[in-house]
């Protein structure tokens, strides 16, 4: 995995027109950007992260700043772009949605499989949430930005972030609780019924 100085080294790379610096912003930035699209755009999202690379690429000459802040202006294309296919097709980023799991591919299936699992069951919990609290959650937990850089993406206060990520996770995690309660039960009735049946014996 890549370090903060790796991206930024990329970055330079790139933004002096070297393809193998921006393969490697690519490969580092480009799966946090397609799970917040999933939320956003899932009918559209592979075609949405395209379009804001290009985008990126053809703006990328002007662009100024550090790591952060240049994933905070392509989280930022993502956003404007995902919202002007939504209107295109006539929905709202507000609606409920199911989500694919990321597609990859490593040696470890089994591995790669209960983590795509993990993550479709994440991500489907997340894009429940009212769409401003899914946002918050999204870039703040699973694209690691900052209150502030949130907030740059969103069009909103830092402040305003903190509190739509706080009520998400608390949500997320009252939805999560709720969950574990029949399995807690099962597992406790399971338990009463094998102690039973040794009494019995």
């Amino acid at each position: 995995m890549l370090d903060g100085q790796d991206i930024a080294d990329a970055l330079d790379g790139a933004v002096r027109g070297d393809e193998a610096s921006f393969t490697v912003l690519w490969r580092a930035l480009n799966p946090p950007l397609l799970r917040y699209l999933r939320v956003l755009i899932p009918a559209a999202c592979e075609d949405v992260a395209s379009e804001t690379w290009l985008q990126a690429s053809r703006d990328l000459g002007a662009f100024t700043g550090d790591a952060r802040a240049f994933q905070v202006w392509l989280f930022r294309i993502g956003r404007n772009r995902a919202i002007d296919e939504g209107r295109r097709n006539r929905r709202t980023l507000d609606e409920p949605v199911a989500v694919l799991p990321e597609q990859r591919s490593h040696d470890d299936t089994a591995q790669d499989a209960l983590t795509a699992m993990a993550t479709r069951r994440a991500l489907a919990a997340i894009a429940e949430l009212p769409r401003d609290q899914a946002e918050a959650v999204l870039l703040r937990a699973v694209a690691g930005l900052s209150a502030e850089q949130a907030g740059s993406v969103v069009g909103k206060r830092a402040g305003a972030v903190r509190v739509a990520a706080m009520r998400g996770l608390r949500t997320l995690k009252k939805r999560l609780d709720k969950a574990a309660e029949p399995e807690k039960s099962l597992v406790k009735g399971v338990a009463r019924t094998g102690s039973r049946a040794g009494v019995t014996r």
